[in-house]
């Protein structure tokens, strides 16, 4: 009667395969919902800065002056160059994500570093204006409202370079990221549009109307 021997590393590898093809099989049979929780989590931290822009809009329709009296005036000028960095880091990251469809790892790295840059400076030039206010968090309602939005964001701003700080780190291991597998970039991507979008109307509220 003749014996036959399995050989336990062949055993492990078919395993292997069949577990691929499996997972390859579900993913196609449901598809990746990712993106929607990502969208979801987004609507929801949307709704926070919603009530806060209530609440701003309530407290400057019920006082008799807005800003009340004796605050002092706000300088458009630093504020406004931090705008338009943020605005136009939108336009860069796009170009990472457009980068990675195209298998061009070594672009989305470099689009990537740009933005973490831009969002960089945007925080550093958001401390120099703290710290050349004349009005400080307890001054008046105003200035509460105007630290509690403006920081507020501030910390969206802080995760979003440390999500693209994790992207970029992510992308140092081969072939993690591809025109097929992109979800790290697309995530990082939407959230830096959501933080674009708040700033716009923060700037509105705060400094323009």
């Amino acid at each position: 009667m003749q014996s036959s021997t399995v050989d336990p590393a062949k055993t492990a590898l078919n395993y292997h395969h069949s577990a691929e093809t499996a997972a390859a099989s579900h993913h196609e049979g449901h598809p990746d919902h990712r993106v929607f929780g990502v969208i979801v989590f987004l609507v929801a931290e949307g709704m926070i800065f919603l009530g806060l822009f209530a609440a701003y809009l309530t407290f400057r329709a019920v006082a008799p002056t807005w800003p009340p009296e004796g605050t002092p005036e706000r300088e458009l000028l630093l504020p406004g160059i931090n705008t338009l960095i943020l605005i136009s880091s939108s336009f860069v990251i796009h170009n990472a994500d457009t980068a990675i469809k195209k298998n061009n790892v070594a672009g989305l790295r470099n689009w990537f570093i740009a933005t973490a840059i831009m969002g960089i400076i945007f925080l550093f030039g958001q401390v120099y204006e703290y710290s050349h206010l004349e009005f400080g968090l307890r001054t008046n309602l105003y200035a509460s409202t105007f630290y509690v939005l403006t920081g507020f964001h501030g910390l969206h701003v802080c995760f979003g370079v440390l999500l693209i700080l994790g992207v970029l780190w992510r992308s140092l291991k081969k072939d993690h990221y591809s025109s097929e597998s992109h979800f790290g970039v697309e995530a990082a991507e939407i959230y830096w549009h959501f933080v674009d979008i708040v700033w716009i109307i923060l700037f509105l509220l705060l400094y323009i109307l």
